[in-house]
């Protein structure tokens, strides 16, 4: 049985690991440089440095600009965080999901994906309720937005992105049934991606991928990505997004299978983009850094199966990753899409 944490943890788990050959004097030596271009993206920073430690699955991350602080979950152990430099580590939703006697058939009862709204909402995909929630950090009372399409109920919905006009990107995996696919209270035959508008009106974008995960978009919201966790098509998909609100077909944009097959702990998972088009995404070995044009300029080297990213910072331009037990930081030179209206450094 395909399970997604156990594919991701059980390929090797090993020490935050230098690069012999690939680092310069200006690079950190977690930094795998593919493009030279990839260079000016991470210059001068100090490298990968540990916040904390102990989780069972990060996930989600989410940078609150109000607040100057960082939201991410632990999916298994049903619990969301918050982090910040001022209070360090600190609970933030417990439950994150379903309270523990409400999750009989759930494997994993937790949040997942976060997304902090310019909006002020914290928007969740809760695996626990099998739906999409909202809610504000000063009341723990959540609305449910979404749950069914169709009149069928959702498996788990997985990671969400939201866009300037409002609307919900979403991703709809199994992982948070026992069984996945054999679950009995799967009522969906796909695994699918879906949209939900401002108008409450949810459409289903795609049905045809098998482990739909992560998803993201470009800065001029043009593209949608699509991460797929299946280590039999382990690839990062790509769509065009039309004004019309139409969508264009899935095509395959970056494939991870020969960093995998080199026994590279992970598989695609999380992305996030910055505000340029580099689109910064989880996978093999660690996040690979992606060129608008899906050609790989780098990857960053976490040593350890990573489920996803996010930016965060006073300007945007630190890079969070949930990596396993982990979460983690890196400076970079650039600032996450939500930072758009910012001045690039001096």
């Amino acid at each position: 049985m395909h399970t997604r944490r156990d594919t991701l943890c059980g390929l090797a788990s090993v020490p935050l690991l230098g690069l012999s050959g690939c680092s310069t004097r200006d690079l950190p030596d977690t930094i795998e440089i593919h493009d030279p271009d990839a260079r000016a993206l991470f210059r001068g920073s100090p490298g990968l440095s540990q916040l904390a430690d102990g989780f069972v699955w990060s996930e989600g991350p989410t940078w609150d600009r109000e607040r100057g602080c960082l939201y991410f979950t632990d999916v298994p152990s049903n619990i969301a965080y918050r982090w910040s430099d001022e209070a360090g580590l600190e609970v933030l939703l417990d439950p994150s999901g379903v309270d523990p006697t409400e999750a009989e058939g759930m494997r994993e009862p937790g949040a997942n994906g976060l997304w902090f709204g310019e909006d002020g909402w914290l928007y969740l995909c809760n695996h626990g309720t099998r739906s999409v929630e909202r809610l504000r950090l000063e009341s723990p009372v959540r609305q449910r937005l979404v749950n069914q399409f169709s009149g069928l109920k959702f498996n788990s919905p997985n990671d969400l992105v939201r866009s300037r006009d409002g609307s919900l990107y979403f991703t709809d995996p199994p992982y948070g049934l026992e069984g996945l696919n054999a679950s009995p209270l799967k009522e969906m035959s796909a695994n699918g991606v879906y949209r939900l508008g401002r108008d409450g009106q949810c459409t289903r974008l795609y049905d045809q991928l098998s482990f739909p995960n992560g998803i993201a978009l470009s800065p001029d919201e043009r593209w949608l990505y699509v991460s797929q966790s299946d280590p039999v098509a382990p690839y990062i998909y790509r769509a065009e997004l039309y004004a019309d609100g139409g969508v264009g077909p899935l095509e395959r944009w970056f494939d991870t299978s020969v960093f995998l097959a080199a026994g590279d702990p992970g598989l695609p998972d999380g992305l996030c983009v910055s505000t340029d088009g580099i689109a910064f995404a989880t996978g093999p070995g660690g996040v690979f850094v992606l060129a608008p044009d899906g050609h790989l300029m780098a990857r960053i080297l976490t040593g350890r199966a990573t489920a996803n990213c996010a930016f965060g910072g006073e300007d945007g331009r630190i890079l969070f990753m949930t990596a396993h037990d982990r979460l983690l930081q890196l400076p970079t030179q650039v600032a996450g899409v939500q930072w758009r209206t910012l001045s690039p450094p001096g």
